[in-house]
């Protein structure tokens, strides 16, 4: 075979191997973080083995090949490709392992990520190989590096939002690290493979730098946090060919370091989330920063290979590198989110209060009885037990908010905090309390249509008989409120503005501060709706209720729900102290929850267990979704619907079959999980703006209960505050649910005791 035709068949298999390796890896990263999502959406945690095992099989299959090619050819610029290609691999492998460590261990990602980039970096370099350090040339070009750096990292400045301040510190080391191991991969003596002709230089090299740079990208940051990057490095392959021509490794350590801080510092990997793409949230905003680096990437490979092709004074970079830092300052400090959001740690104390032994008695005067003395005794208890950790929280400086519902502080710090909190004998644990990064603009709520208004009770109602308790009896929940945790409510719909209970103590927004019922969301609008919604909408319509906003965007952490349940038990009056100003006798009577609370979000099984048996304990009857990870077994699991002192509620459709999506059990420990079944697929209720929405989930089915207990206790006074008297009627006045089903072992893992029925409810507690 002659030399050209040897030349010609290496070059196609540079090629292939090049397009294999762009091939395999945009799709499997993507892929694999797809399916890394759907496991947390049916299991609540994140899967530590995905992130490790798509990295280490993506790289095995990408090395392979990359490995002939460095070998085998005689062509040196293609040894040269499939040498960096084969380095490119090490990095993806190595770095992806790292994703091993959970998301929320933030810090000590990016402390092993530099630490793996920075080591890598070292066995690839060259000791002993000069550089050009010097001369005009070299420094003009690292300062040209520095201004096309800037403009990648402009976006990511507008768009997001820093951590805490060791995450943000480890995030630019692991940022330079990477750009330092990019710079040992493409070195001079890489670039001087492809230095025959400027053309080829920037074109070839470009081409074999942007496959590298790919596969290196792959490997960098949480689950999620590599996708930004995948996009936005291999086209800077160009620009760094061009830079390269200087003859130092600086110029691309530069140009990468800087383009790889701005998804690593400001983009928070766990809130690239499929939970969060049906509104303008992070994933939405995140993909406006990842088009504006690819925009500045474009431009940078097509400025540099003409701007550079002749060396240009030093001055000239100088301005460039100015222009760039002061428009990226400009657009943090006017854009963008300044500040570090960084998260807190949820500190659960060994000891809860002892609640036995509690006021005898039914009624409303009894549950006020029992709430008031509940509240005592929790507000006593957390002062005293928590007081040396308060006074050292005080001494040190650290921010924090007390808790006393579950014993309980929130406390702003990091990893060493969290060492030295958890060696404390008082402490029983140390979780992690999630913290939303902010966004450049709020994101949309649910909207609706006021053409979806009924003109008489919806399908649900009937299904569940609250039309004929009202009918019958002209009972409709009067005397009875309904308190909601949930993303807020829209207290100016026609269908809820009547029903408020109004005062100084009816509204709580932990969150943003609110100071009128408000929902940014309209999944606490709909929800709320479905229990107490005038004009059709609502099991009871004439109850009155209460709210908190308990999720931002969908989502909540321990201290927020706990801030909502303390305010259920005794709400106070808008900027007062819940420790001195509870007011246990306006706390509304039955609570309707449609959220739980996964360990993404900071919760483990069992930290708001003594926050729903106080509540209990304390008259106050805690309705719960059960979730929607159906058709699988075994899924009711994030707190607090496991709980055996909460009435967990799964969805049944229009025909009163059991939903798709509704949880199901067994959960370890309890009979039933499901306790009931409510409509929750197809619901109609009231979403903000004054429209109207069809949706689908357990969340629209738990309200239907909470409004049927509304109703009990309206008919029966005297059984306000009984709470195991009323779900023992409950249960024992559900109606079958037929129809094919799974097998989870037990029938009642799928629907519990079955439909709840509010007419046959009613009807027992007034004992006819």
């Amino acid at each position: 075979m002659s030399e050209n035709r040897t030349s010609t068949a290496a070059v196609l298999a540079a090629v292939a191997v090049g397009v294999w390796a762009v091939g395999l890896t945009v799709p499997a990263q993507g892929l694999g973080w797809l399916g890394e999502q759907v496991l947390i959406y049916y299991t609540g945690g994140r899967p530590a083995w995905v992130g490790p095992a798509v990295s280490l099989a993506n790289a095995a299959l990408v090395a392979a090949p990359a490995a002939v090619l460095a070998l085998v050819p005689r062509a040196a610029a293609v040894r040269a490709a499939g040498r960096a290609w084969l380095a490119g691999a090490a990095a993806l492998g190595l770095l992806g392992t790292v994703r091993a460590v959970p998301a929320a261990e933030a810090e000590l990602h990016l402390a092993l990520l530099a630490v793996g980039a920075g080591g890598l970096a070292l066995a690839l370099g060259r000791p002993g190989r000069r550089e050009v350090a010097g001369g005009s040339g070299g420094a003009s070009q690292v300062l040209f590096a520095a201004g096309g750096g800037f403009a990648m990292l402009l976006p990511w400045l507008w768009v997001g939002a820093l951590g805490g301040l060791l995450e943000t510190l480890l995030a630019v080391i692991a940022a330079a690290a990477v750009g330092w191991l990019a710079g040992a991969v493409l070195d001079q003596r890489f670039w001087a493979r492809f230095r025959s002709s400027r053309p080829q230089l920037v074109l070839v090299g470009g081409l074999a730098a942007g496959v590298t740079l790919l596969l290196v990208a792959a490997g960098v940051g949480a689950s999620g946090g590599q996708l930004p990057l995948l996009v936005t490095l291999p086209p800077l392959g160009f620009a760094a060919a061009a830079l390269a021509a200087g003859g130092s490794r600086w110029p691309v350590r530069v140009l990468v370091g800087l383009a790889t801080l701005g998804p690593l510092a400001l983009a928070d990997p766990e809130e690239v989330s499929l939970l969060l793409t049906t509104s303008r949230d992070v994933p939405f905003w995140v993909g406006v920063g990842t088009a504006g680096a690819l925009a500045a990437a474009a431009l940078l490979s097509l400025a540099y290979p003409f701007g550079l092709a002749r060396p240009r004074p030093r001055w000239v970079g100088a301005v460039v590198a100015a222009a760039a830092l002061v428009a990226a300052g400009g657009g943090y400090a006017g854009l963008g989110q300044p500040g570090l959001h960084g998260e807190r740690l949820f500190v659960v104390l060994a000891g809860q209060a002892d609640l036995s032994g509690l006021p005898a008695g039914g009624g409303q005067a009894g549950r006020d009885a029992r709430a008031g003395e509940v509240y005592r005794r929790l507000v006593a208890h957390a002062e005293a037990s928590q007081a040396g950790l308060r006074a050292e929280l005080d001494r040190l400086g650290l921010a924090y908010t007390p808790y006393y519902l579950v014993n309980a502080v929130e406390v702003a710090g990091g990893p060493a905090v969290r060492a030295w909190l958890a060696r404390r004998g008082e402490v029983d644990r140390v979780l992690r309390s999630l913290r939303l990064r902010p966004l450049p603009a709020a994101g949309g709520s649910l909207t609706g249509s006021s053409g979806l208004a009924p003109d008489r009770p919806g399908w649900n109602i009937e299904l569940v008989g609250a039309d004929q308790v009202w009918d019958q009896w002209g009972v409709t929940g009067e005397g009875v409120v309904v308190g909601t945790s949930d993303s807020g409510v829209d207290g100016a719909h026609p269908a809820l503005a009547e029903g408020f209970r109004g005062g100084d103590d009816s509204w709580l927004d932990p969150w943003n501060g609110s100071t009128a019922p408000t929902d940014r969301n309209g999944h606490g609008t709909h929800t709320l709706g479905s229990a107490v919604g005038r004009d059709g909408i609502g099991v009871a319509p004439g109850a009155q209720w209460t709210g908190c906003a308990n999720l931002d965007r969908g989502l909540g952490n321990p201290a927020r729900y706990l801030d909502c349940l303390q305010f259920m038990l005794a709400p106070y009056p808008s900027g007062g102290d819940p420790w001195r100003d509870g007011r246990p006798d306006r706390a509304p009577h039955v609570l309707t929850n449609s959220w739980g609370c996964p360990p993404i979000e900071g919760c483990d099984e069992t930290v708001l267990r003594p926050a729903t048996a106080a509540l209990v304990a304390a008259g106050i009857y805690p309705v719960v979704a059960a979730g929607n990870a159906g058709p699988f077994c075994e899924t009711i699991q994030d707190p607090p619907a496991p709980y055996p002192d909460v009435l967990t509620v799964g969805a049944v459709d229009r025909d009163g079959e059991l939903a798709a999506f509704s949880s199901r059990g067994p959960v370890p420990g309890e009979t039933e999980k499901p306790d009931l079944v409510a409509p929750g697929a197809g619901v109609v209720s009231a979403v903000p703006g004054g429209g109207y929405r069809e949706l689908d989930g357990t969340s629209m089915a738990t309200p239907h209960v909470a409004g049927v207990v509304a109703l009990m206790w309206s008919a029966n006074p005297a059984l306000i505050g009984d709470v195991a008297t009323t779900t023992r009627i409950l249960r024992e006045t559900a109606r079958p649910v037929t129809g094919d089903q799974p097998d989870c072992g037990d029938p009642a893992a799928l629907t519990g005791a079955g439909l709840v029925d509010a007419h046959a409810a009613v009807q027992a507690t007034r004992g006819e």
